[in-house]
């Protein structure tokens, strides 16, 4: 295993998990994915509007199935996906930004209790950063680095090849890190953080 997808020891997950409490950070450690799925809905209430961003570890988790097609949720994904970009993109562009619910994962948790999160076109930061009223981040614990330099390696080094090799599957096109969101405090009791102790996404 390499740097970046070695999952953190038990000393730093305790230090990293303080210090994200202390940044505002509600943060919950388990142990599998399994109990991680079960967290996750623990803490999103059936009926929620929810958007569910672009997460490989929502994925892996059979989390996004459940989201956009149980029923159970009133999904904004869903909604997006009935409209018009040409004629509705003002409206999409608020939705998306503003839901209630927020969800997805994170690409580096620094020691320090900070998180980072990159991204090609910027859609899902402005519901982490303030639009959403709730947000739940998935993330294995290998994502957890010593600090912000090392958070900005990671990204770079190890993130962004794995998100350009999907991308071209998916889309046909490559990715970047056009945009990147810092989350260094935040008062409100909104950012909810399940720590997994196994290998999810990238």
């Amino acid at each position: 295993m390499g740097k970046w997808d070695t999952l953190a020891d038990q000393a730093t997950v305790e230090k990293t998990m303080a210090a994200l409490k202390a940044s505002g950070i509600t943060t919950y450690y388990v142990g599998t994915g399994a109990e991680a799925r079960q967290k996750f809905f623990e803490l999103l209430p059936q009926g929620a509007e929810v958007m569910n961003n672009s997460s490989t570890t929502l994925i892996q988790l059979n989390i996004v199935d459940e989201l956009i097609k149980s029923g159970k949720y009133n999904s904004v994904r869903n909604k997006l996906m009935a409209m018009d970009r040409k004629t509705e993109n003002r409206q999409m562009q608020m939705m998306g930004s503003a839901p209630e619910w927020s969800v997805g994962s994170v690409h580096a948790i620094t020691e320090d209790g900070h998180v980072m999160i990159a991204s090609q076109s910027g859609s899902q930061l402005p519901g982490y950063a303030f639009g959403a009223d709730h947000v739940i981040w998935v993330a294995g614990t290998h994502k957890i680095v010593k600090d912000r330099e090392e958070g900005n390696k990671r990204i770079y080094e190890y993130v962004l090849p794995l998100e350009n090799a999907r991308a071209m599957k998916a889309y046909g096109k490559g990715s970047a890190v056009n945009k990147m969101l810092i989350i260094n405090q935040d008062p409100a009791p909104r950012l909810n953080l399940i720590l997994v102790n196994e290998l999810l996404g990238f």
